[in-house]
């Protein structure tokens, strides 16, 4: 029970293994959650023996099941849970042409996902003497002046997401539970033009998984701060 342990969700790349990396460097055994198993597995071999493959795909219900008992297996308790892992879909340009399939497909990752994945790991968060869930949501949800047309589909699972956030805060009075932007940053998603180097994302859900105050729940954070969703 000493010893800090952390899962991150798509950490093989971006800033989910820019979050891991990070833990793993303030001496925190981070498991790398991921789909991929090569991809998972290079990355965590980069980060060296505190770092653990963990196979997940958060679209998959069978599969959540599966790490969880897993990481169960590895660890008597979790410290802390990033819900990291987001994807958008092709095609998504305009509300006007969204699709069912577009929909159902990013809520599954985005929204549903961390939710399932909260579930399924709750009785190894519990066992921490303070648990902190982060779930990784963006500006573009926000509901106060967030709306700009960019990748609709995707803001509105964000949207959810912190919806989901506020939710399990309710739920868990014990535990910190808060989502949070990390702002434009140079990833696959972002692109090369975002203002942002992915370890600057990557700090504010690292303070929060560390630093923040525990009492801090409930809320949606950018740069240390409460902004409105």
């Amino acid at each position: 029970m000493n010893e800090q342990v952390a899962l991150v969700t798509g950490a093989n790349k971006g800033i989910g293994f820019e979050v891991a990396r990070q833990l793993a460097a303030k001496n925190f055994r981070v498991f790398l959650g991921a789909r991929n198993e090569k991809a998972g597995r290079e990355a965590a071999a980069k980060l060296g023996e505190r770092a653990t493959f963990l196979k997940l795909d958060v679209s998959s219900r069978r599969s959540i099941r599966d790490a969880a008992a897993e990481l169960a297996r590895s660890t008597d308790h979790l410290d802390v849970l990033v819900n990291n892992a987001g994807i958008i879909v092709d095609g998504d340009e305009a509300i006007l042409k969204a699709t069912a399939d577009h929909f159902e497909t990013t809520l599954r990752t985005n929204t549903l996902g961390p939710l399932l994945v909260a579930q399924a790991f709750h009785p190894l968060l519990a066992k921490s003497r303070a648990a902190r869930i982060i779930n990784v949501s963006s500006s573009g949800g926000q509901l106060t002046d967030g709306a700009d047309g960019w990748a609709p589909v995707y803001c509105i699972s964000k949207t959810a997401l912190n919806g989901v956030t506020v939710q399990l805060a309710a739920a868990l009075p014990k535990f910190a539970v808060n989502s949070v932007c990390p702002g434009w940053v140079r990833t696959d998603m972002g692109g090369a033009n975002a203002s942002l180097s992915v370890e600057e994302g990557a700090a504010g859900i690292v303070w929060l998984a560390t630093e923040a105050p525990h009492e801090l729940t409930g809320q949606f954070i950018k740069r240390r701060k409460q902004i409105l969703w």
